[in-house]
């Protein structure tokens, strides 16, 4: 597994190769050792798994637990793009999107420092998103921006009009989070 980081301070990309015959294939998503071999350490204390058709928008969401909470994830079924906001005030790359595709297929797993916004869209009929957390969902601590606010100007590659929960719709703007003092204080 090789990972590399992006345009994101902490946000790397993992890649792994994909064996693939008539069966079928088999990658590898997550291997400790390869983590740390690049200075990661990760700990997962909860994994999730969501299902969802084209045109899905869920995100974006972030935690504000006094622990943090990173993230890493990957497709296994399907394709969608994953895209990953820097809402941690004072950090280096405050305010920037990265957009990463992800499909069961490709090897790609990203892995998300703790604080970013996340979010994806589907791209195929369905897909199917896991990923692992650091530590566990914490009601009070989860909070989200509209994923659809201009401000933060998210390229979703959709293909319809975007289907979002009622809660994600709702969602206060980027601009309403940081009036109220409700975003992640940046961590080096």
């Amino acid at each position: 597994m090789k990972l590399r980081e992006l345009e994101i301070a902490g946000l790397y990309v993992a890649e792994s190769r994909v064996f693939a015959d008539d069966r079928g294939f088999f990658r590898e998503w997550f291997k400790l050792a390869d983590f740390e071999a690049t200075g990661l350490s990760f700990r997962a204390e909860q994994s999730n798994l969501s299902m969802s058709s084209r045109n899905v928008v869920r995100g974006l969401h972030y935690s504000m637990a006094p622990r943090g909470q990173a993230k890493v994830v990957t497709c296994v079924y399907g394709s969608l793009d994953d895209v990953i906001v820097d809402v941690r005030v004072g950090s280096p790359t405050f305010g920037a999107v990265v957009t990463v595709p992800l499909a069961a297929d490709l090897g790609t797993t990203v892995v998300l420092p703790a604080g970013v916004a996340h979010g994806f869209c589907v791209t195929s009929d369905t897909a199917a998103l896991s990923y692992l957390l650091s530590s566990p969902y914490d009601a009070p601590h989860e909070l989200e921006i509209n994923p659809l606010d201009p401000e933060v100007n998210v390229p979703w590659r959709l293909s319809g009009e975007a289907i979002l929960s009622e809660k994600d719709a709702a969602a206060p703007s980027w601009a309403q989070r940081r009036a109220a003092g409700e975003l992640p204080a940046y961590v080096a």
